[in-house]
């Protein structure tokens, strides 16, 4: 009860801070019966200092992924990205050099999301970076509920393996649910691998 009030507070708070009416769909109550995972690319895993390079997401909708509802956008950063980080994610310079500015990038994503419910595997980090650019844009954090796909999961193992270590990494939960890796690591098929893991433990 006293949680329940707490975030409506911090939910009526939030809507106050919008300083464009245009997007005040973000605060209604979702009736769509969907879910989005959601990813980033990132140059690095500082909220405060890095930036985001892509986002992808794909909605879950009746326990089915619609594969022909995702999302994918790339973000123009400010300075170069690094040998480490092109390792990491494969975005290139040159993959980036048409990318849309932070703005545009996260207008197309809040339309996309609506006030659906978002999920994802660290799920956190993602909205701390999404939320970096969202909160100078508009004034608000995101305000959709989240579920956390590694809590779940862990959840689900701790049941079977009380006090003992839950290895919470993304390719060992593919592994345990027999989902197949899709090899390239972009966010949009790391959202539709966090999809596929979220669907077997809602299950």
């Amino acid at each position: 009860m006293f949680f329940s009030l707490y975030n409506n507070f911090k939910k009526k708070r939030n809507k106050a801070k919008l300083k464009d009416e245009k997007f005040s769909f973000l605060f209604d109550e979702d009736r769509s019966g969907e879910y989005v995972v959601i990813d980033t690319e990132t140059t690095g895993l500082n909220p405060q200092v890095d930036e985001i390079l892509s986002i992808g997401a794909v909605k879950i909708k009746d326990n089915k992924i619609l594969t022909s509802q995702t999302f994918e956008v790339y973000v123009k950063n400010s300075r170069a990205i690094s040998s480490k980080s092109i390792e990491i994610h494969r975005i290139r310079p040159c993959d980036v050099e048409y990318a849309k500015s932070s703005n545009e990038a996260i207008s197309e994503l809040l339309n996309f999301i609506g006030s659906r419910t978002l999920v994802g595997y660290y799920l956190e980090f993602d909205a701390d970076m999404i939320n970096k650019y969202l909160k100078p844009l508009l004034g608000i954090k995101l305000p959709n509920k989240m579920i956390e796909v590694s809590e779940l999961y862990y959840d689900a193992q701790i049941a079977t393996i009380p006090q003992g270590h839950i290895d919470l990494r993304f390719d060992t939960m593919l592994k345990k649910y027999n989902i197949p890796n899709m090899g390239a690591h972009n966010a949009v098929n790391d959202a539709v691998m966090t999809a596929m893991i979220f669907l077997k433990l809602k299950s």
